[in-house]
């Protein structure tokens, strides 16, 4: 379907630096305050001195959250607490400052930068900066449609990685990635129920704004009737997407991978973001290395992803507002194992004993004048040296 080539992104993506993570791991026993007295701030600080090629790590001063935003079909059905089409007025909140993330991002001093993919919408509603990379008008209602086109598919993942080179070529050094999506969290229980090979029931949540007992059996009923759709495609990524994802799950998926290629440090977010990681990790399969789990959601499909990969989230705040929230409030833990391997001072060498008789340059040492070499010596192995040596 596609003409990208995804195994390009295999044989671009690096694991990070394995000599360097032990130089820091060296590092690390050499420091004043005791191994493991830290807890996992000595494993971050490592994985992130391994993702720059660097240690001491170098501090991370210019992170940055990104959000890719889209509508879904699928909200139709009422499977969101949110009005269907109703994205953009999320988005809206955000660039306002009234949003969590808006206010969390305030008190950290990042950037936030909204990506429209898909919202439900006029173009003219938003910035030039935030609608350039829109690839269509919401999506399609994927328990009976596909949520794109093939070329819609196609241009929504190669827009995630444009916005990835940006980021990377403007000196983000760490990326904390959400979404901002009613129906999003569906689309995402689909692809983790669909790479996962389990139930739709087992990776329904109740998404960010919960929904009641209805509504959320109309929503695994909606994941089951789209995970039909999505099996016959699991073979094809993209297709994926397509079929049972959508514009800012694809360019989410995009970013993801040319983030690794780029060696820039990913922190995830929720549920959503987790399903498209794992998009990547069937691409790439040493992409999630450069990736860290902010927090645990308490979604189901959230928790599924991330076992699958082997993340284990950094925090559990059980924060399921979306938008990057969770994960923004991981950074200062980042930024602190980071300041921590660097700063901390090592232990002071030990000051060498000066020379006497019993230290081992001393007159009885095997170096010595009364060692093996030595008159005394001789004696010791019987051997005649002499005056001394003779009886």
């Amino acid at each position: 379907m596609s003409s990208l080539n995804l195994d390009d992104f295999t044989d671009l993506i690096e694991r990070p630096d394995g000599g360097v993570r032990r130089d820091a791991e060296a590092r690390r026993e050499r420091l004043a305050v005791p191994p493991g007295s830290l807890g996992r701030l000595d494993d971050l600080g490592e994985w992130l001195a391994a993702a720059q090629g660097s240690v001491p790590v170098r501090p991370v001063v210019r992170p940055r959250v990104v959000l890719f935003a889209g509508d879904h079909g699928i909200a139709a059905l009422g499977v969101s607490a949110r009005p269907a089409g109703s994205a953009a007025e999320l988005v809206r909140e955000v660039l306002e400052g009234g949003r969590p993330v808006s206010v969390l991002a305030r008190r950290l001093d990042v950037p936030v930068r909204v990506v429209d993919m898909a919202l439900d919408c006029p173009p003219e509603t938003f910035p030039e900066d935030v609608v350039r990379h829109r690839v269509r008008r919401g999506s399609g209602r994927i328990d009976v449609e596909d949520a794109l086109t093939a070329e819609e598919a196609e241009a929504a993942f190669l827009a995630g990685v444009a916005v990835a080179d940006e980021e990377a070529d403007s000196g983000t050094d760490l990326v904390v990635l959400g979404d901002v999506s009613v129906g999003g969290t569906t689309a995402a229980g689909v692809l983790v129920a669909a790479l996962c090979g389990t139930d739709a029931s087992v990776v329904t949540g109740r998404g960010g704004l919960a929904i009641d007992d209805l509504a959320w059996m109309r929503k695994c009923a909606a994941i089951r009737d789209a995970l039909r759709r999505a099996r016959p495609v699991l073979g094809d990524q993209v297709r994926l997407l397509a079929t049972v994802g959508g514009a800012d799950l694809a360019a989410m998926t995009g970013f993801l991978l040319q983030s690794a290629v780029r060696k820039m440090p990913v922190v995830l977010d929720g549920v959503v973001a987790a399903a498209c990681a794992l998009v990547g990790q069937r691409i790439a399969f040493r992409a999630p290395d450069w990736w860290l789990a902010g927090q645990r959601s308490g979604e189901p499909g959230q928790a599924k992803a991330l076992d699958r990969m082997a993340l284990e989230p950094l925090l559990d705040q059980g924060v399921t507002v979306g938008e990057g929230a969770g994960a923004l409030l991981a950074l200062p833990l980042v930024q602190a194992a980071a300041a921590l391997a660097a700063e901390l001072p090592e232990k002071p060498e030990a000051p060498r004993e000066p020379a006497g008789p019993d230290s081992p340059e001393g007159p009885g040492s095997p170096e010595g004048p009364g060692g093996p070499e030595g008159s005394a010596g001789k004696v010791a192995a019987g051997e005649p040296t002499g005056a001394l040596g003779t009886e």
